[in-house]
Formats: C-alpha cells, sequence, structure tokens
C-alpha cells in the first residue's frame, strides 16, 4: 500500500515506526465503530454514520456532539494555546499567548458564538481538516496549504498569529477509538512533535515562533453532559507524549520516542487541584514513564452559561524524569520538556 506524508519516515525505518495497527480510513465501518488505538489517521470521522447500540435520537447527538481542534506551541520563550470548539449547540475558541522568561500571560482572548455562522468544525481530522470561528471583530482559522502544512492564523483582539506546522515525514500520528460511559463513542487524533515557523504579534511586539515544536489535537466524540479530565503533553524533536485520565481513561496515552510511536498504560495526576501551580506528579502503571512537571504560569476561566459550565486551568511548563519505550528497554532521561497540563470539568 501507499502511505501518505504523514505516515512516511526516514530512511532505514519502518513505514509507521509503531506496534499499533494502521489507521482506518474511517472509523465507522457498518455501523459500528473501529474500536482500538492505531497508528496514522483516519480521513474522515463521521459519526452520524453509527447504528445501534451506538446510536441515539438526533436531537441527543446534537447535544452531546462535540468536536475540536487544539493547537499548542512551545518554544524556549513563548507558548501559544489555539482551540476552536463545535459543541453542537455553540461555537467557542480561545487564543492565549505565555511569556515564559517573565511567567506571565501576554494575552488571552476567548469568545463564543452560535453554530454555523459562528463557524464549524469539519469532520476531516487532519488532512484536509479545517475549522473556523468568527465574530465580534475576531476570527481564528485552521486549515492546510497542502497535505503536508498545517496553517494556524489569528486575527483577534490583542493577538495576531501566523504560523505553519510542518508535517512532512513526521512520526505517526495517534488515533484512538473507545467507548465513554454517559455518552457513546470518542475519537481523538495526538501527533507528535512538528516543527513550527511563522509569528505571533501581542502588546504591540512581533515575536517569531521558527525553531518552536507544536502539536495538534483533533477530537470528535459523543461525549457525557458532565464530562471531566485531567490532560498533559509535551514534545520535542526527540521525545513526546500525550496523557490523559478522565472520561476517556488510557486510550490516548501514547508516547514518541526518536520517531517511534509507543502506545502507554492508564495515567495517574498526583497534583493539588486549589494549587495548580505547584509541582504535578504524572506516571503510567505500565512503568514506562514518571515524570514532574514544574508549572510556570497558566490559562485558566471558570465560566457559568446558564445551562452549561466550564472550570479550566492549563499550566504551562517543564516536565522531568524518565520515559522508556519498555520494561526491557534502559530509560531515557526527560529534562526541560516544554508543555502542558491541564485540569478541566464541563458541564455541555
Amino acid at each position: 500500500m501507499s502511505l501518505s506524508p504523514l505516515h512516511a519516515m526516514a530512511p532505514g525505518r519502518s513505514p509507521l515506526a509503531s506496534s499499533l495497527p494502521v489507521a482506518p480510513a474511517r472509523v465507522v465501518d457498518a455501523g459500528l465503530p473501529r474500536l482500538g488505538r492505531y497508528a496514522g489517521c483516519a480521513e474522515v470521522v463521521d459519526l452520524s454514520e453509527l447504528q445501534a447500540p451506538w446510536a441515539r435520537s438526533a436531537l441527543w447527538r446534537r447535544f452531546r456532539h462535540k468536536r475540536w481542534q487544539y493547537v499548542g506551541m512551545g518554544s524556549g520563550e513563548l507558548f501559544v494555546g489555539i482551540a476552536i470548539v463545535d459543541l453542537g449547540w455553540a461555537m467557542t475558541a480561545f487564543v492565549y499567548v505565555f511569556d515564559r522568561l517573565r511567567r506571565r500571560l501576554l494575552a488571552d482572548w476567548s469568545a463564543d458564538a452560535l453554530p454555523v455562522w459562528g463557524g464549524a468544525v469539519s469532520n476531516e481530522p487532519v488532512r484536509g481538516m479545517t475549522a473556523t470561528f468568527r465574530g465580534n471583530g475576531a476570527q481564528v482559522r485552521l486549515g492546510h496549504a497542502d497535505d503536508d502544512v498545517l496553517v494556524v492564523h489569528a486575527a483577534v483582539p490583542g493577538i495576531n498569529l501566523q504560523a505553519r506546522l510542518d508535517m512532512a515525514g513526521s512520526p505517526p500520528f495517534l488515533l484512538a477509538v473507545g467507548p465513554v460511559e454517559g455518552g457513546s463513542v470518542h475519537t481523538t487524533h495526538k501527533s507528535p512533535g512538528l516543527p513550527v515557523s511563522g509569528w505571533v504579534a501581542v502588546e504591540g511586539e512581533r515575536r517569531a515562533l521558527d525553531g518552536a515544536v507544536g502539536c495538534l489535537d483533533s477530537s470528535n466524540g459523543l461525549l457525557p453532559r458532565q464530562t471531566s479530565w485531567r490532560w498533559a503533553c509535551a514534545h520535542d524533536e526527540r521525545i513526546g507524549f500525550n496523557l490523559q485520565a478522565g472520561y476517556f481513561g488510557g486510550h490516548e496515552n501514547a508516547l514518541w520516542l526518536d520517531g517511534m510511536l509507543h502506545p502507554l498504560g492508564r495515567a495517574e495526576f498526583d497534583f493539588d487541584p486549589q494549587n495548580p501551580l505547584q509541582e504535578w506528579r504524572i506516571h503510567t502503571d505500565d512503568g514506562l514513564l514518571d515524570l514532574r512537571f514544574q508549572p510556570e504560569g497558566a490559562r485558566q476561566a471558570d465560566r457559568h452559561l446558564g445551562l452549561a459550565a466550564s472550570r479550566y486551568v492549563q499550566p504551562v511548563g517543564t516536565f522531568h524524569g524518565t520515559v522508556r519505550a519498555s520494561v526491557h528497554e534502559p530509560w531515557r532521561m526527560v529534562e526541560h520538556l516544554v508543555g502542558v497540563t491541564e485540569d478541566h470539568d464541563s458541564l455541555w
């Protein structure tokens, strides 16, 4: 079979560079979800194709279907986070810029809008993906210049951003498809570390993003009304990981090490929810990852919108500790790896 650029690897490596099976083109087959963890990307995530016992009424789907695209970009000086979320009954988005040297947010913008008129998130998770938000003089867009380049654009009060994430020759993405208690099924694509180029203008100053490392989180699921999770993600050119504990169990836990994708076990997050800027301890139950996270600052929000509410904190900082590809491999040191953690509880 021919492999897309997202599957391509450097000469001498396995095309998928993972023990996981190859991602299917579609995550729903004959009305049933293709449950499991895969290396690579699906072409489309169309949950309207689900049939019993995974399908429910059209009204239930309307209020339980959540889609989002998140991009994080970290360098020695800055961390930039962008998200566009389709809640089914509304659109929401945020863009923030965190100065790692001064340990403070330079800008933090968020807004809500009506669905359709305020934008949309497509069912194409990675290749061919589009996600847009517009309203109140703001515009945010994620999309592709070609198969290998993801373009990120934001023109919002206080922030202008133009960035490109290069996917050519990247290690494989992780695709996870799994059941969700109180919902139906959830799918997510997590990227390895991706080279970034571009710039962000904030506080009257244009700052270069060239040399930063980015990551993409593309998620699409039928989720319960109350959904909670803890999350951690960090990448450089050699080491990266994605970890989650909460509504999706350990389905999306993965380690990228020297271009290889390795599935991880369940993650345990040890931190003080009342003091999220204190040190976090995170480890997996398979003995492959043991990390400490030292926050430098955080973006946080506590929102109440009538029938919906969200409590959110996303600390930015560095990870230290050890990881390994298997219990038979030696430990690898992780030092000053830039990334984020998150504690999130949504009533949506």
